[in-house]
């Protein structure tokens, strides 16, 4: 009998390894594997049979033996392929999480794997940009800046050397995505940045991980090992950066590349044109990166009729915070917030109405339920004053303070800034002072009045997204719920 247990950090925080290890003092083969997605299931049990994988969860070390008697029934998921949760899903970049081995290079072959890279090489560069550009692809990382054009700037500029950087740099609250793409299917990362180096004509890439990932890490560093003489002649290199918020900034990371202080760059020039090293270079979030092999080996055009609008493809979601079903959830975008939340979320764990939800990390912006018509795209959330972010959904039941997570904000911007700019350095700080006299009760309608004019200020004077975001938490935090400004 074979047992299939994933090795993902979020799966051995919850026991995966303790129970790997019971199952193999009890005799069993147990094969570790990449992670499903459903977080609130682990540590999730496979068990292998004639009719397939049959899975449980969360399994305790305790449950083995009920599980092996057949009396584990109230803890039976069935089949995962066939979960609810999974049938909603366009699994496009996640399409192999759960089903393979992360090391394993014959799983990946299996799956799928290489037939991009194979493609790209066989129709070269100015092909591989026009199918990244018919593609639709925009940057997954926040920004959302089409992928085609920025590849098509670098490959365009003038440089005796030119880069790709792969910002692994996750740090926002609620998102796990590019750490679970990672650790579960790291030669999907590779081979992206592979096709990405033959079409702007980079002959080395480095992917940038955030010091407090170390099962990543390892992982990135064992891969790139293996997969070195399948993308010869381009190289990989695996940096490990200290974990500063900021260094999410392209630039910030660029100059931590270099061995710098890592702090925001004035633009222009801009890294396609001078970047690492003063060198142009392509700076992807791991997510962009990790859905070209499939544009590549499906084309563009199969990957854009996913997706509504000016935001095509699909988008890996993770939900997260106080929610029933926590995981990562890829579909295309358009479904509303509200079937996120409620249809897909299982609304919150507390059984408490759900009060907001935060989208794009600590510096996006509050929903409330009356907006949660809104449709999963860039657009839409532009245009109710949000942004999608990583694509983080950190749900908050009617418990939560808002004008305490508008004051954490601003903490969190003070402690996290790299000082290079006056309106995130000293706002941030201001901007905390400020709230908390307004949550102490002095002169409320003045002082919020002085905090809307100070993120006015930190929006548009701010050299990054640190200081020019934060006010979006801050803000939907005062307009959609007043009330807890008032006490």
């Amino acid at each position: 009998m074979r047992l299939f247990i994933s090795d993902d950090a979020a799966a051995v925080a919850c026991g995966a390894d303790r129970v790997a290890a019971r199952a193999e003092a009890l005799g069993l083969k147990v094969i570790r594997t990449s992670s499903w997605g459903l977080h609130w299931l682990e540590p999730l049990v496979e068990i292998e049979s004639a009719d397939g994988r049959t899975g449980y969860g969360p399994v305790d070390p305790s449950d083995l033996e009920a599980l092996l008697r057949g009396e584990l029934e109230h803890k039976r998921v069935g089949a995962i392929a066939e979960h609810p949760f999974m049938v909603r899903q366009d699994r496009l970049t996640f399409a192999r999480a759960g089903r393979t081995r992360s090391l394993s290079l014959d799983d990946y072959a299996a799956t799928g794997g290489w037939a991009g890279l194979e493609r790209a090489r066989a129709i070269g560069p100015a092909a591989i940009l026009e199918d990244v550009t018919a593609s639709g692809l925009r940057g997954r990382g926040g920004a959302g800046f089409p992928c085609g054009i920025k590849w098509t700037t670098v490959r365009q500029a003038t440089g005796a050397r030119k880069y790709i950087v792969c910002n692994a740099d996750e740090g926002d609250s609620g998102t796990f995505a590019d750490r679970m793409l990672m650790e579960g299917d790291p030669f999907c990362l590779i081979e992206g940045m592979a096709i990405a180096g033959l079409a702007v004509g980079a002959g080395r890439g480095y992917v940038y991980i955030r010091s407090e990932y170390p099962h990543a890490i390892a992982k990135m560093e064992a891969a790139a090992r293996l997969a070195a003489p399948l993308i010869a002649p381009f190289e990989i290199e695996v940096r490990v950066g200290a974990g500063a918020y900021v260094c999410g900034e392209e630039t910030s990371l660029l100059n931590s590349l270099e061995g710098r202080r890592g702090e925001v760059r004035a633009k222009p020039p801009l890294p396609a044109v001078e970047g690492l090293f003063g060198c142009p270079t392509a700076v992807n979030n791991v997510l962009t990166l990790a859905a070209v092999p499939w544009i590549l080996a499906h084309g563009g055009e199969a990957y854009a009729g996913f997706g509504r609008g000016c935001s095509r493809g699909t988008m890996p979601i993770q939900l997260a915070g106080n929610v029933k079903h926590a995981g990562l959830f890829e579909a295309a975008f358009g479904l509303t917030l509200g079937e996120l939340v409620y249809d897909i979320g299982g609304g919150t764990a507390s059984g408490r109405p759900v009060k907001a939800v935060q989208v794009g990390g600590p510096l996006g912006a509050y929903f409330p339920p009356t907006l949660f018509d809104i449709p999963f795209d860039y657009e839409a959330f532009a245009a109710r004053d949000g942004l999608i972010g990583h694509a983080g959904i950190v749900v908050f039941d009617d418990t939560a303070d808002m004008a305490q997570q508008a004051r954490f904000a601003f903490k969190f911007c003070a402690a996290e800034s790299c000082g290079k700019c006056t309106p995130c350095r000293l706002g941030a700080v201001r901007g905390r002072e400020t709230i908390e006299r307004v949550i102490a009760g002095e002169d409320r309608a003045a002082n919020l009045a002085l905090v809307e004019e100070l993120c006015e200020t930190m929006k548009f004077g701010s050299l990054c997204a640190l200081g020019g975001f934060t006010p979006y938490p801050v803000m939907s935090a005062i307009t959609h719920f007043p009330q807890d400004f008032e006490r």
